[in-house]
């Protein structure tokens, strides 16, 4: 199976052609191999317009809302950032291609030893992964310029993702409102002032911890 060919069908189909444009993004989804971040039985499905299951119960999100959400934090290449829900690492290969850092959290210690391998597989040299209750964040290393959460937590973020975005930095995270599901992006522009926008409609798996979603 030529997945270099499925990889290039799958952004100019599904990126390129639902107006994501950014060529940094374009690039880097051209060369990580998302097959290698689903189950061996998935990978002839890695490059469909779906999200896959990972085990667990997490699943790897469909590329289009990955992309978008890469986009939507209007990385430049010199962030540090935060990613919350690494799963199966896709996501987070795709940021090691676009930022200066990433500090990546998984709960599951399942999904993080070998997405931890994989990244390391792949030259992500520029990744640190955590195996902990995301629901925290990484105060040791705030603040972040940018926050990725893979996640849906209820109504608004937790506070300590807040709390650790740098004042001008840009937070993605899904949330439960009682109109469904959907991505919202966070702009801190002040101690206390954040900015609050609806994107679209998403589905996630919970936001799991002591800050995390609780109905």
């Amino acid at each position: 199976m030529d997945y270099t060919l499925l990889r290039k069908k799958m952004v100019d189909e599904q990126i390129v052609g639902r107006g994501l444009n950014d060529p940094r993004i374009i690039e880097v989804m051209r060369k990580v191999p998302r097959h290698r971040f689903v189950a061996s039985g998935l990978a002839h499905q890695a490059y469909g317009d779906s999200a896959l299951p990972i085990g667990e119960a997490q699943t790897i999100s469909q590329p289009y809302i990955v992309a978008f959400m890469l986009s939507a934090l209007g990385l430049n290449g010199s962030e540090k950032v935060l990613e919350i829900g690494m799963g199966s690492g896709y996501l987070t290969a795709l940021l090691s291609g676009l930022v200066e850092k990433v500090y990546a959290i998984e709960r599951l210690r399942s999904l993080a030893i070998p997405a931890r391998q994989l990244l390391d597989d792949l030259g992500c040299s520029n990744v640190l992964v955590k195996i902990f209750d995301g629901s925290y964040g990484w105060p040791d290393a705030a603040p972040f310029a940018a926050v990725a959460v893979s996640a849906v937590a209820f109504e608004k973020p937790p506070q300590p993702f807040l709390e650790q975005l740098m004042i001008g930095g840009r937070m993605v995270i899904p949330l439960v409102t009682d109109k469904g599901q959907y991505l919202y992006r966070i702009t801190r522009h002040g101690e206390n002032e954040f900015q609050s926008e609806r994107l679209l409609a998403c589905s996630f798996v919970k936001l799991v911890g002591r800050h995390g979603v609780r109905r």
